[in-house]
């Protein structure tokens, strides 16, 4: 059984390669694109950790005129979870929704559009800068989360051909009433 493993390997490896199947980043298409994408994130610490985590995320060449602009909007908002007797939160959630546009230069069309969001909890400190320290360690990783998610966004749709802007959100279902009223 122990000399078989190997020879099945290859041959479900043949198998994948001749059914059309490409890692993400095994060709050219989405790893060479992602280097060309400038990021343009709003003012503030989530700002600038988010715009460092996604130009080392897509492997931002700095030598290269950028093809496309990357614009960032954030809102975050920070929860307080586990109220003891006296009334004091012992942890707390760090959210951060990230809207973002891409923007192809050559033409100035937007490219794609989209939605990612990231939530993470922390410990709350008795002492002031543990405090501190936690939470800014929390926003460190709540921007690496949402960069991470941008990240595989882009590169899933640069690998499939680089499609339009996404569809439009589909129309509700039809009620009873709608179609009542449309069938007249």
């Amino acid at each position: 059984m122990r000399r078989l493993a190997p020879v099945l390997a290859v041959l479900g490896l043949a198998a994948l390669g001749g059914c059309g199947f490409t890692p993400l980043y095994g060709g050219p298409g989405a790893t060479s694109g992602l280097s060309h994408i400038d990021v343009v994130a709003p003012e503030g610490r989530v700002g600038f950790l988010l715009r460092e985590d996604l130009d080392d995320a897509l492997g931002h060449d700095k030598g290269a005129p950028p093809a496309y602009r990357l614009e960032l909007a954030i809102s975050q908002g920070r929860a307080a979870h586990g109220l003891t007797v006296s009334g004091v939160s012992q942890r707390f959630e760090i959210d951060l929704g990230v809207d973002y546009t891409l923007t192809d230069l050559a033409t100035g069309k937007v490219a794609r559009t989209g939605h990612v969001t990231s939530d993470i909890s922390y410990d709350s400190a008795v002492q002031p800068y543990a405090g501190i320290a936690a939470r800014q360690n929390t926003q460190e990783l709540v921007a690496l989360n949402a960069a991470a998610k941008i990240q595989r966004e882009l590169a899933a749709w640069m690998a499939n051909g680089k499609p339009g802007p996404p569809p439009p959100k589909p129309p509700k279902p039809a009620t009873a009433a709608t179609a009542a009223t449309e069938a007249r």
